[in-house]
């Protein structure tokens, strides 16, 4: 036994010797990695910048380098700017590997179709393979264009779920029963308790990003398909005896005095008291709403919740056609969405500083013991963290590994699960719009939209006068074309289907 032990200790002298000569060939870091090995990679994320968003890099660049051998490098571009600054980056051939990407921003689609994204499905057979077992398959289905995945979807909600958002201290006070509220119609009498008993309140709080409920896949707005039409007939939404409906309603309520009079123009001020306003909801988002609004509040679902691209898509993370690392970005998404840790110091920031586990309720604990999807703890962001670093939680990854809050119940994602798992597929689904025979008529629906859009969905206008004001302009720009060639390539579909 001592001349083995003798003999590992000559040999640990011999491999320690060996690695000093080695050295001179680069840099090493603490982890024993070659500095010149480790590979940067660039991801733009949508989102403001924070405070301490270097000091969680930092840690999160440690922590891959010794995982993956990567590091690094976040480009957050704000809200606003986010669309117009990528299509700058791509169609310029900056350097680039990873970007976020969705239905409402980037657009995910558009971009596969001018070939900006690489194609994924072999490296998700490879570096992404446990990832793309965990993540539902519905998400993976969605992601594909022309049979090919060229998005990481960020496992979230995958239905449209938009919601009345209701303050609850008067929804409490006047014993409103919110949970059979979900009509556009069904507010009424209760806008107008408020208006008659809370001067000080605005009984329906709107601002110029609302737009009014609409039963329908806007598969290019404002072209789509009615949720519940089989027979896939294509529409211009402000043509549908539904849309007309509620642009009616909104304008009753408008003149009624229920509606903020700046709703077109106003961007969201917290301060102001509001009765209800809408919100696109999922299991548990009036826990957050109440967190950002600092005051609690309650919510119902408008209709039911209908699974389209476009909100399966709400999410997204694509890979650069030109990246000279695709398999080390995949690498390291793979590890986002499938390691706890990593995902929770990219979502919440450093433990200790950012946050700190709490103990959770023991018969919590007991409800849920031996579920995937459940915790036996919770989390408190602590007091600066809103300051300091708080980031979109779905731009980075998938939600079902982050930790949940303490205002939050330990079966938060379980909750999601079932959300998934009920929501129901609307007949549209699955089909991708190319544009390119019109996309001259498209791109001026845009400009017939920013004229109208606001004002018509929060009553601000009479859309009796109106309406056929903005059909007249959009048939000027097309609208029967872009009709004609949507049924034209739905109805292919259609029957390859």
């Amino acid at each position: 036994m001592k001349k083995y032990i003798k003999s590992k200790a000559i040999l640990s002298m011999v491999i320690i010797l060996l690695l000093n000569i080695l050295s001179g060939c680069g840099e090493k870091t603490e982890t024993g990695v070659n500095e010149e090995e480790i590979v940067e990679l660039i991801w733009y994320q949508v989102g403001d910048s924070q405070n301490d968003d270097q000091m969680v890099l930092n840690e999160v660049n440690q922590y891959i380098q010794e995982k993956i051998g990567a590091k690094l490098n976040i480009i957050k571009v704000g809200w606003g700017d986010y669309s117009q600054k990528m299509q700058v980056v791509i169609n310029t051939d900056d350097i680039w590997d990873m970007c976020f990407t969705c239905s409402w921003t980037n657009d995910y689609l558009q971009n596969v179709q001018k070939g900006a994204f690489l194609e994924l499905d072999y490296l998700l057979q490879n570096q992404g393979k446990q990832m793309y077992e965990e993540i539902d398959q519905r998400f993976w289905e969605a992601a594909k264009v022309g049979g090919k995945i060229y998005g990481v979807p960020s496992e979230k909600e995958i239905g449209n779920c938009p919601m009345w958002v209701f303050t609850k201290e008067y929804v409490d006070k006047y014993n409103i029963p919110y949970k059979d509220i979900h009509s556009l119609e069904d507010l009424e009498p209760w806008l107008q308790l408020i208006k008659e008993n809370e001067p000080d309140v605005v009984p329906m709080y709107l601002t110029k990003d609302y737009t009014a409920p609409t039963y329908m896949d806007k598969i290019q707005d404002p072209v789509g398909i009615e949720y519940d039409d089989e027979e896939l007939i294509v529409k211009n939404v402000f043509e549908t005896e539904k849309m007309i409906s509620v642009l009616r309603t909104m304008r009753k309520y408008y003149l009624a005095g229920y509606i903020n009079k700046d709703a077109a123009v106003a961007s969201d001020d917290k301060t102001i008291r509001r009765f209800v306003t809408k919100g696109d909801g999922h299991p548990y988002a009036e826990l957050t709403w109440s967190k950002d609004l600092g005051y609690e509040v309650v919510v119902s679902q408008i209709m039911d919740i209908k699974i389209t691209n476009a909100s399966a898509r709400g999410a997204m993370t694509a890979i650069n056609k030109n990246s000279e690392h695709a398999q080390k970005a995949m690498e390291l998404l793979n590890l986002i969405n499938t390691d706890e840790y990593l995902r929770n110091l990219l979502n919440y920031g450093i433990e200790g500083v950012h946050w700190d586990r709490i103990d959770a309720d023991a018969d919590e604990i007991e409800a849920v013991a031996g579920n995937a999807y459940a915790y036996d703890f919770k989390i408190r962001l602590n007091e600066d963290s809103a300051k300091d670093y708080s980031v979109p939680y779905w731009v980075q990854g998938g939600l079902f590994h982050t930790y949940v809050l303490d205002n939050e119940p330990l079966d938060k994602w379980i909750g999601f699960k079932e959300f998934n798992d009920n929501s129901i597929a609307a007949p549209s689904l699955g089909f991708d719009f190319n544009l390119e025979p019109v996309s001259a008529q498209v791109a001026a629906f845009r400009n017939v939209l920013d004229e109208f859009g606001k004002a018509l969905y929060t009553g601000s206008v009479d859309p009796d006068r109106y309406l056929p004001e903005l059909n007249k302009k959009l048939e000027a720009a097309g609208m029967q074309d872009v009709i004609d060639e949507m049924q034209r390539q739905i109805d292919a579909w259609k029957t390859a289907e």
